[in-house]
């Protein structure tokens, strides 16, 4: 039988505080929802904030992964709706000077895990640490998330730029975050494409436009997700649209990638009827 295929999608931005791990989390909630079994991995390793936003209880995280305490499977916690997360530690300084040999075994980590699941959305930190670059060049898809600002459009290209020259990623899909009007949304992706076309070699697609939501303010003081606390709301429905999309996304025929094997042994995990079948 045919090994059970991960979509790995790597969510990023140039700069903090432009919704990053918002759309991370509601994507997978509404990929869930689907049916999915999604895992989210907390990849702002110095700076990490998943389980704060949804309230959850953690003991161990990716740190005793790293020292050989435990294994991945040992420090998930599931989140709302069966999702599940890798979480990662805050304020320390050590793990956000991982050693690139680090972060190739950290991702390499994820071959071992026992735990099913069909798709992996990695949230990552801003900007364009050694980390951030590892993670996203090891993905099938970037998604990169930009709001209404000088700044936010400014580091979004140069993330692009630095994955494009020096890691050969050459496709990005954009998500316009907190715009007031879809036209908004669309005129600053105009903004990104310009540069980008003038100055670069990639292909930039809009993957989803997600207006400003007050109703996110609230949901996140409950500690809850948008399109769990507010299913209804503008934001909540745009975000279950983006993750219904991202969920049909083609998964390569072949592993690409600067760490390949993040993916093909990812690929090669058994399905739950292989597993079934083998006991």
């Amino acid at each position: 039988m045919k090994a059970n295929q991960i979509k790995v999608i790597a969510v990023t931005g140039g700069k903090g505080g432009v919704g990053k791990t918002n759309v991370s989390l509601n994507m997978a909630l509404a990929m869930a929802e689907q049916g999915k079994r999604v895992l989210v991995l907390d990849a702002d390793l110095g700076l990490a904030n998943v389980d704060v936003i949804l309230g959850l209880r953690v003991e161990k995280n990716l740190s005793h992964v790293l020292s050989g305490e435990c294994s991945l499977d040992d420090i998930l916690v599931e989140g709302p709706k069966g999702i599940y997360i890798v979480p990662s530690t805050s304020g320390t300084r050590s793990m956000v000077e991982l050693s690139p040999q680090e972060h190739a075994g950290l991702i390499q980590a994820f071959s071992n895990m026992r735990t099913p699941f069909d798709v992996l959305i990695v949230d990552t930190a801003a900007g364009i640490s050694n980390m951030v670059l590892s993670f996203a060049r090891a993905s099938q898809d970037v998604v990169v998330v930009v709001c209404d600002e000088p700044t936010s459009i400014t580091d979004a290209y140069a993330l692009i730029k630095v994955l494009s020259r020096e890691h050969n990623v050459f496709r990005f899909k954009i998500v316009a975050n907190m715009v007031r009007t879809m036209r908004e949304g669309q005129v600053l992706f105009n903004k990104l494409t310009k540069v980008t076309d003038r100055f670069l070699d990639v292909a930039l697609e809009l993957a989803a436009i997600i207006p400003y939501d007050e109703n996110l303010r609230k949901a996140v003081r409950r500690q809850e997700l948008l399109v769990q606390a507010y299913p209804r709301s503008p934001g909540s429905l745009a975000l279950k649209a983006l993750g219904k999309r991202a969920a049909n996304w083609p998964i390569p025929a072949h592993a690409g990638g600067h760490l390949e094997f993040f993916i093909e042994q990812l690929v090669a995990q058994p399905t739950v009827e292989q597993e079934a079948t083998n006991e």
